[in-house]
């Protein structure tokens, strides 16, 4: 299957008109309704998906996908995790980066030495957070929970090289 951009997961349906709870991974969460096809891999076979509605109900979000138009038809799309191509991405100013573009950069301090690699990105209450797992150039063999704090902590991303510098040194705990 062809390998993409995560942007949601169908959680269940919803009514009985063939709509499913749908979980956003994109921010602000509506904007998921921008996107109108997605595939999915089911039973290892890809599946693509068009959602013709969409919106918000209550606090979470409900969609409608063309050829699904009853509870029972939605059921076998419950769990499934909705993704694009990085080309149906929008373009973003070149200081922004989406989270997919980050995985798998050395992440050095700026003493030059080598902590790992971003392993994966997570949000927190306070601030997003790179895991830096160690690969063969580390330091050692530990892994790094750091705050995404650009400037404060993220001092550079260099797209070009492949490398972000922190301001962390390996003896940091968190």
């Amino acid at each position: 299957m062809t390998s993409g951009i995560r942007l949601g997961r169908v959680a269940s349906p919803f009514g009985v008109k063939g709509w499913v709870k749908l979980v956003s991974f994109t921010q602000p969460r509506e904007s998921i309704f921008s996107y109108t096809r997605f595939f999915a891999n089911r039973d290892g076979a890809a599946v693509e998906l068009e959602m013709d509605a969409g919106k918000p109900q209550g606090k979470g979000l409900i969609a409608h996908f063309v050829g699904f138009d009853t509870p029972e038809a939605v059921r076998e799309l419950t769990g499934l995790e909705l993704s694009v191509t990085s080309d149906a991405l929008p373009d973003l100013d070149s200081e922004d980066y989406y989270w997919h573009q980050l995985i798998g950069l050395q992440v050095l301090n700026q003493s030059g030495v080598v902590l790992g690699r971003v392993e994966n990105l997570f949000e927190t209450g306070a601030n997003d957070v790179i895991v830096v797992a160690p690969d063969a150039d580390s330091v050692d063999d530990k892994e790094r929970l750091i705050p995404w704090l650009p400037d404060r902590v993220v001092i550079e991303v260099d797209m070009a090289t492949g490398r972000i510098v922190v301001d962390w040194e390996p003896d940091y705990l968190i």
